[in-house]
């Protein structure tokens, strides 16, 4: 599902895949406005399916970390408002669901907007983190 999500660098929230043109993407925001527009090649736009938070060791997916809020919130949106939140709490919060998240390399915009991302996911009714293929590895290996 988080293929088709897409974060653009210099606008804010976050907007669903709809359609390809040459040179340039058709995007709908992912809000109540479901805006359309195109997003052309020479915007940053990554996918959130490509995104991983770094840890004391390797780097985790974002579906991940997402799914770990998810159970943390038990699927409501988070309890801690990034706007309002100090450093500190963030800080906190991040290594309630990622314990080993490294202190170095993940900075509290980061945080922030790992936050304010779910809580766009969770809002529009976005639950379905993983993606399709480690659904199924996991629910084989469950049968053997």
């Amino acid at each position: 599902m988080l293929k088709t999500i897409l974060s653009i660098s210099g606008k804010p929230g976050l907007y669903k895949l709809i359609s390809q043109g040459k040179n340039m993407l058709i995007v709908e925001s992912i809000n109540a406005e479901k805006k359309r527009f195109p997003a052309y090649g020479n915007e940053k736009i990554i996918s959130l399916a490509d995104i991983a938070m770094y840890t004391d060791d390797a780097e985790v997916p974002l579906y991940d970390v997402l799914e770990a809020i998810k159970e943390k919130e038990q699927s409501a949106a988070a309890s801690i408002d990034p706007k309002k939140a100090t450093p500190e709490q963030l800080r906190e919060y991040l290594a309630e669901v990622l314990p080993n998240f490294d202190r170095e390399r993940v900075y509290v915009a980061d945080i922030k907007k790992l936050i304010s991302w779910y809580n766009i996911l969770i809002s529009n009714g976005i639950t379905e983190f993983k993606p399709e293929e480690v659904k199924e590895e996991k629910e084989e290996a469950a049968a053997e």
